[in-house]
């Protein structure tokens, strides 16, 4: 998961860029970029890190112009290596640099395409460096010596006609303008605003998440809709299209449930009334299932899960507890490279109140369960802090399935809940019992509420299994093995992190 940003302005953008992706922040904590343009000529600022640790302010005073575009990145699979953060560019044709959030699942046959029919070269082994060369190819195949609208248009119908998966990208071509698109399935997310600066003029933002345009003064116009692309021309004129053949609104369930800060929108849905519409349906499962339950307190595993916890224990009438301190200074554990530093991140983020456990029965409210082995751990620092019983219950359903549309959740060997029925996981993790979110009601949670009791369609192939893009199958799952686990990322990270070859004026 990572996050992108693109600002089209009649001022300098750097100031802005460098908050919207502090804002963003959480979708990815590996590395951060950001490159702008100023007559023609890019300049980039990207390194591994926090966005505040990257960029000093002899770094900002060279990031000059009025346009321009940032990335957060964690990786999913191949390097964490400062090679591959972006935003990357080519220089052919015009010039262009491009952000992405996604992944794509053909990125074999594409680089295999690329290498030998379009006879571009691919320095990294990331997806996004295949994205950037597709669609620089496809915009020099429209032999245009001058970018239109339609130029533009026709060159992103020609992405989607080549690329599968996921994929929300802002894009720069040097000396005219900024685009930004989504895949046809709209499975990660894409918003867009614009605001009126002193003199009156529009400016324009492109973001993964509307608490970045919000924070910014930014007016949510709408989110780029799936299958569609926007372009602001060189004189801040917005052109908007439908381009792809087929489209599905489809968007990634888990946004809801853990990825999106709590108060931003993702098409139409508030993230933060799903999340306590979770607690709600998650209450009632409960009362079914234990209506003579003896918890004494509900508590919550911060931070995701605060508001489906909230919810809950006002349903069931019962006490809500904050039993857990936060060190905030510590990144997310789930993007965590490796299980073991994500084992060791666990107890240095979390530190249990022993007043709110002693000699209790305990409900601990989590957002979801992926590997188990961190509620595993917070089930274990619950009874040393004196808990007589400790319950769990996930704000998800089981996660039985890798995600291959840019989220890390790792191979099927890797999930405590693949293959296994709940009374294992309930064993496995420790708890007393152990309950699970109906997928009905977490569909029903993030639907927006005006529409009625027509349940929207979402990306839920972490627990269903079924992917809306037709080309996973075994051999991809093989692959996936291979990229993702855990020991491959490990000795990836520990790669040395060579200079990637460029053109840019990098500050």
């Amino acid at each position: 998961m990572c996050g992108i940003a693109g600002l089209f302005a009649h001022s300098p953008v750097n100031q802005s860029l460098f908050d919207a992706l502090t804002i963003l922040q959480h979708r990815g904590q590996d590395a951060a970029g950001i490159v702008t343009e100023d007559k023609g000529q890019f300049f980039l600022r990207k390194d591994n890190g926090l966005v505040r640790d990257i960029f000093r302010t002899r770094h900002m005073r060279r990031l000059q112009g009025n346009i321009g575009i940032g990335h957060v990145r964690y990786p999913t699979a191949g390097s964490a290596s400062c090679a591959e953060s972006q935003p990357l560019y080519v220089n052919s044709p015009y010039g262009i640099v491009l952000a992405h959030n996604g992944n794509l699942t053909n990125q074999t046959q594409l680089l295999d395409d690329i290498l030998k029919t379009d006879l571009r070269h691919i320095n990294t082994s990331s997806d996004s460096e295949v994205l950037l060369n597709i669609f620089a190819r496809e915009l020099e195949r429209q032999n245009e010596k001058n970018v239109t609208p339609e130029t533009v248009f026709n060159t992103i119908h020609n992405v989607y006609e080549r690329c599968q998966g996921a994929y929300a990208v802002v894009v720069l071509i040097a000396g005219h303008g900024m685009i930004g698109f989504r895949d046809p399935n709209g499975i990660r997310p894409l918003i867009y605003g614009q605001r009126t600066d002193a003199n009156g003029k529009t400016e324009y933002m492109i973001a993964s998440e509307s608490v970045a345009l919000n924070a910014l003064g930014f007016d949510i116009v709408d989110d780029v809709q799936p299958g569609e692309a926007i372009y602001i021309d060189e004189t801040g004129q917005l052109h908007r299209k439908i381009c792809a053949e087929k489209t599905s609104d489809t968007s990634c369930i888990f946004e809801h449930v853990y990825f999106a800060r709590p108060d931003s929108i993702i098409d139409g849905s508030s993230v933060y009334k799903a999340r306590v519409r979770m607690g709600e349906y998650l209450a009632d499962k409960i009362k079914r299932l234990h209506p003579d339950h003896d918890i004494d307190v509900v508590i919550p595993v911060p931070e995701s899960s605060r508001p489906s916890a909230m919810e809950l224990a006002h349903h069931l009438d019962l006490k809500f507890r904050e039993g857990f301190v936060k060190n905030r200074y510590i990144g997310r554990t789930f993007i965590m490279p490796g299980q073991e530093e994500r084992q060791k991140s666990v107890k240095q983020k979390l530190n249990p109140i022993s007043l709110e456990f002693q000699d209790k029965n305990v409900l601990l409210v989590d957002d979801s369960i992926v590997r188990g082995t961190t509620c595993k751990q917070i089930i274990d620092m619950a009874r040393d802090a004196g808990a007589k019983k400790v319950y769990f219950a996930s704000a998800a359903p089981p996660v039985r399935y890798p995600n291959v549309y840019g989220i890390d959740m790792p191979v099927k060997s890797e999930l405590v809940a693949h293959g296994k029925t709940e009374e294992q996981i309930e064993e496995e993790i420790g708890a007393d019992w152990l309950v699970y979110q109906d997928l009905e009601d977490l569909l029903k949670a993030a639907t927006p509420s005006e529409e009625g009791d027509k349940i929207r369609e979402f990306e839920c192939s972490v627990f269903d299994g079924k992917y809306v893009t037709s080309d996973v199958n075994q051999d991809y799952f093989d692959e996936l093995e291979k990229a993702r686990n855990d020991s491959v990322k490990q000795a990836n990270t520990d790669q040395d992190d060579s200079q990637v070859l460029g053109l840019l004026s990098e500050v």
